[in-house]
């Protein structure tokens, strides 16, 4: 990949404010279609795999608040994505012990043997995409923040 100017065959910009802006979603495209190779070879999408993820990490049942909060996309409709993970058997949802108007979700262990399978074809394509060192990784990432204030 070279650079945005050459990559979408544009020779000047207003400002680099609007070239970097463009570049981020450029950029963010071109990564997303690296990732989702891999998700689709697995039969889910990104938000998925989010899902997937945070499961994971947590490791205790949650509720769909819990989920949503820490969703990378905001805009994904959690509860129609934890209906599917149910159908492919890779949640389980049941009613919480504690408070019977809420659902417990957890993963199951077909879907942390899915994660376990996603996790080196998914390191292979952030090792290609990626390929920033550490510290250019570290700076990019507080860039980012700072960029969403």
């Amino acid at each position: 990949m070279g650079n945005i100017g050459e990559e979408i065959k544009q020779k000047s910009f207003q400002s680099q404010r609007k070239k970097a802006s463009l570049n981020l979603l450029y950029t963010a495209s071109w990564y997303e279609r690296g990732l989702k190779q891999v998700w689709s070879q697995f039969g889910i999408s990104h938000q998925q795999f989010n899902v997937l993820r945070i499961l994971k990490g947590a490791k205790k049942p949650v509720t769909l608040m819990y989920i949503t909060e820490r969703m990378l996309d905001r805009n994904s409709n959690a509860s129609r994505l934890i209906d599917k993970l149910l159908d492919k058997e890779y949640v389980t949802r049941e009613i919480c012990p504690d408070n019977r108007r809420k659902m417990d979700i957890s993963i199951t262990p077909t879907g942390i043997d899915l994660l376990d399978r996603i996790e080196e074809p998914l390191k292979e394509v952030v090792d290609k995409h990626f390929n920033l060192s550490e510290e250019e990784s570290r700076i990019l990432s507080d860039l980012l923040d700072k960029l969403r204030g």
